[in-house]
């Protein structure tokens, strides 16, 4: 799971201007949830067209088949295979198999005693594509819709972690290029490695460079910050600290620590960073006038 680009220059314009980025992720996994949900109700109907045998339970052949991929076998069954490793400190493919397999017969099992003790309760779910339609009795619903359920979380936690992933490098380089910090000043290197797209390493997402010294930076696209926030960045060693948001104590502490630290939902927001760079005595130049043009070449770099 990635975030495109596009949302990522939207995030990172929102923190610019002391905003809350958090609907560009909601609005990208609205985006993908429903892509899946369509594709998911195409591949029922035609699943179900081609169920000959009453008996047979259609939805386990077409949806755990052993020929499609480990994590749709997952979340078909209910499951995702981060859950699977966990509980069998292993996502081998033949160990989500049987683990979906496993939990889908209980859940099979919990939903038909739920019907047969609800008596009253009444539910059909029809799908129609192209002018034929598949009726799913309330047994088959309530696996259709727990599938649904569990792909909308897989998507929520996989794409809010990638978010702050994608975003945490793109937008120190951003704020470095914005105050005209030669290059030679600032980079994205680990014990002399530099790192590659998908290579992250979590402790340290960027460093600003004067003369021999490297100050380790750490960005945290957090909300209303806590005391344990600001001990992992202690913790790091880290120079510099930007985040979304900062509680007082989090400003106590890395003020007491003599850690440089960037607020960008606070008043003057991401401008605290020219304090930061006078104070490290990190060359740079004044903001330009026209910040929003300015992004625009910016973007044109960074995401080239």
């Amino acid at each position: 799971m990635t975030i495109t680009e596009q949302v990522a220059k939207n995030i990172i314009r929102k923190l610019l201007k002391g905003e809350d980025y958090r609907i560009e992720v909601v609005t990208l996994i609205n985006a993908e949830f429903l892509q899946f949900a369509i594709g998911f109700f195409k591949h029922i109907v035609d699943a179900k067209l081609k169920s000959k045998d009453i008996t047979v339970d259609w939805y386990k052949k077409a949806f755990l088949d052993p020929n499609l991929p480990a994590n749709e076998i997952a979340i078909n069954s209910g499951l995702n295979t981060k859950t699977i490793h966990n509980m069998f400190n292993s996502s081998t493919k033949e160990i989500v198999i049987d683990a979906s397999n496993e939990h889908y017969d209980l859940l099979y099992e919990s939903i038909k005693n739920l019907v047969d003790t609800e008596h009253d309760l009444e539910l059909t779910l029809t799908i129609k594509f192209k002018g034929v339609s598949v009726d799913l009795n309330v047994s088959e619903s309530l696996i259709v819709i727990n599938t649904l359920a569990v792909k909308r979380s897989a998507l929520r936690g996989g794409l809010w972690s990638t978010a702050g992933k994608r975003v945490e490098k793109p937008l120190m380089q951003t704020l470095c290029k914005l105050y005209g910090v030669p290059e030679q000043n600032y980079a994205l290197k680990i014990k002399g490695k530099e790192i590659e797209e998908d290579d992250f390493e979590r402790e340290i997402d960027f460093y600003l460079i004067e003369g021999k010294n490297q100050h380790k930076c750490e960005v945290k696209l957090m909300g209303r910050g806590n005391p344990e926030s600001a001990d992992a960045v202690i913790a790091r060693d880290s120079r510099v600290f930007v985040a979304d948001k900062l509680s007082d104590t989090n400003k106590k502490q890395l003020n007491s620590r003599k850690v440089e630290w960037v607020e960008l939902r606070s008043n003057g927001g991401f401008e605290r960073f020219d304090t930061v760079l006078k104070n490290l005595k990190i060359p740079h130049t004044k903001l330009p006038s026209n910040i929003d043009k300015e992004l625009e070449v910016v973007f044109k770099e960074i995401f080239k």
